[in-house]
């Protein structure tokens, strides 16, 4: 993750494919808009929404949209036959969530008043807000939407790339538009050459690392894959002999997990070594030795991880410039915290994510209070599907969890209860805010055996800290009011208090299931939400 977090989007213009002049309104300029791409289809396009091109036309000049910027969108859908890149039927698209964060945080932090609308704003904020929604692709509203979002991105395109490193067909392709075959895909992306040796990865270190990683793994399958380890029926230790080891052997030295030319099979040190670099980048304990779990991860095929792959490289075209100052990542499918200061990691910590249903949402914030001995206002489908419920079967179950009833306060009808700061306060001793729609935070809990799990999917949404004392010493470590025995006071107090934080912090919450890691290893993780899953059938032709 801390080379992920590398990767800087340096400022300046984007130019245009090789060669090309800006694009405009007469016909030599004309020529640098895409073809209509006639052979997308819904059978076979990424997204199952469709709108016809004179809607657009009459967008651009309704709106008087320059030709400059009007081309490029024209440009952009030709190349996806007007085919939506941000909504689907179901909603969003991944990349339309991943953009708008990307966006927003450049709106937040450079200062640059110029892209700014308020309208898309407050369109976006409430349908990121909804837990689902489905989508008309004849409704005005979304197809406004649509089109601004494409406007701004390549309006922030033009003013975030560095000149040449990203071409304009190549920003098209930002958001895919046909399902492809992933090993016919990934060989594109590997072969192709640009004239001015110029390519997105130059400036973006992190989706470099990755796409190496890919040559590796394509390599791989075209020699055949790696090799199927069969289940063991008893354990194996150091020292055992079996036929399975000397396959284990080979797919470790290919992985290059252990040195190659061993070929016995006597499960030695060096084995054990080897299994201890998988399993540390599977996210497994690293205990050395053989498990189910782990034969189950390393018999994912390797198309599979190919795939895996072309997924998290799209993904890494979003991440937000590295700023200078405190820096908090969130990567949900690590189940783990990254801290940063001015580019260089801190230190980690073991986090406890949202579970199925309760998914914690991708976003960018900023970290600006914390909260001492916190009362935990529950929320109201909290309160309806788990809180009523006990007090049904105990009716001192509110008094026993240091829990008050403050009545239906907003006449919704369901009853505000919150739960008293304490030891049995559900967010523990301290909560770290940093605003956003979803009502999602950082804060401690007194449920720490979770932390030891290997997958901590747990939470209703929130993100549970394993030393949530060390990230308040951390944030308050140069505000001369705040000593370290100030917050243990604070922390266990039995009454709340509220600290600006002085230095701010920008909070990223991802979600990468691979990526490579500052000491340069291919790190897997499980898709723990599913939306692998969900863009795998969206992106590729099986």
């Amino acid at each position: 993750m801390y080379l992920l977090l590398g990767a800087v989007l340096l400022a300046g213009c984007l130019n245009n494919e090789e060669g090309e002049s800006e694009v405009g309104g007469d016909s030599t300029q004309k020529r640098n808009i895409s073809t209509r791409d006639n052979s997308i289809s819904k059978t076979n396009s990424y997204s199952d929404l469709f709108f016809d091109s004179v809607s657009l036309g009459n967008y651009l000049a309704n709106n008087n949209v320059p030709d400059s910027i009007g081309n490029r969108i024209i440009s952009f859908y030709n190349a996806r036959n007007y085919q939506f890149a941000w909504f689907t039927s179901d909603g969003f698209t991944e990349e339309a969530q991943a953009f708008w964060n990307l966006f927003d945080h450049y709106l937040t932090y450079s200062g640059d008043t110029t892209l700014k609308n308020k309208q898309l704003e407050k369109r976006m904020n409430r349908l990121l807000s909804e837990d689902s929604f489905t989508v008309n692709a004849e409704d005005k509203d979304v197809k406004q939407t649509e089109w601004r979002l494409t406007q701004s991105l390549i309006a922030y395109a033009s003013k975030n790339f560095e000149k040449g490193y990203v071409k304009r067909k190549e920003l098209e392709r930002f958001v895919p538009f046909k399902k492809s075959d992933p090993i016919q895909l990934a060989d594109s992306l590997l072969t192709k050459k640009h004239k001015d040796n110029k390519y997105f990865e130059d400036i973006n270190v992190a989706y470099k690392a990755l796409k190496g990683e890919l040559q590796k793994y394509y390599d791989i399958h075209k020699q055949g894959g790696l090799p199927t380890i069969p289940t063991l029926q008893k354990p194996l230790k150091k020292g055992a002999s079996a036929p399975q080891v000397v396959l284990i052997k080979q797919y470790l030295a290919k992985t290059g997990d252990m040195p190659a030319g061993d070929t016995s099979a006597v499960f030695n040190d060096t084995l054990a070594q080897g299994i201890t670099s998988i399993q540390q980048r599977f996210g497994m304990k690293a205990t050395g030795t053989l498990s189910k779990d782990l034969i189950a991860a390393m018999n994912v095929p390797v198309s599979d991880r190919i795939e895996q792959l072309l997924i998290n490289l799209d993904r890494m075209r979003w991440m937000p410039s590295q700023p200078n100052g405190t820096l908090i990542v969130v990567n949900i499918p690590e189940f783990m915290l990254h801290v940063l200061q001015d580019g260089k990691k801190e230190f980690d910590m073991n986090v406890v994510v949202g579970k199925e249903g309760h998914s914690t949402m991708q976003f960018t914030g900023t970290m600006n209070q914390i909260v001492f001995a916190p009362y935990w206002n529950i929320p109201p489908n909290i309160v309806t599907k788990e809180i009523m419920p006990e007090i049904e079967k105990d009716a001192h179950y509110l008094e026993k969890n240091d829990m008050e009833d403050q009545g239906d306060k907003d006449g919704d009808g369901i009853n505000d209860i919150r739960q008293l700061p304490g030891d049995k306060n559900a967010l523990g001793k301290v909560k770290f805010l940093f605003p956003n729609s979803f009502d999602i935070y950082l804060h401690d809990t007194p449920a720490k055996s979770l932390f030891s799990k290997d997958k901590r999917a747990f939470s209703h949404g929130c993100i549970r800290l394993a030393d949530a004392k060390k990230m308040a010493e951390y944030l308050l470590r140069n505000d001369p009011d705040w000593d370290v025995a100030k917050i243990d006071e604070a922390m266990n107090s039995k009454e709340q208090k509220v600290v600006k934080l002085k230095n701010k912090a920008e909070v990223f919450i991802t979600y990468y299931t691979a990526w490579v890691d500052e000491e340069g290893r291919l790190n897997f993780r499980d898709d723990v939400y599913g939306h692998d899953k969900k863009v795998k059938a969206q992106l590729f032709i099986h």
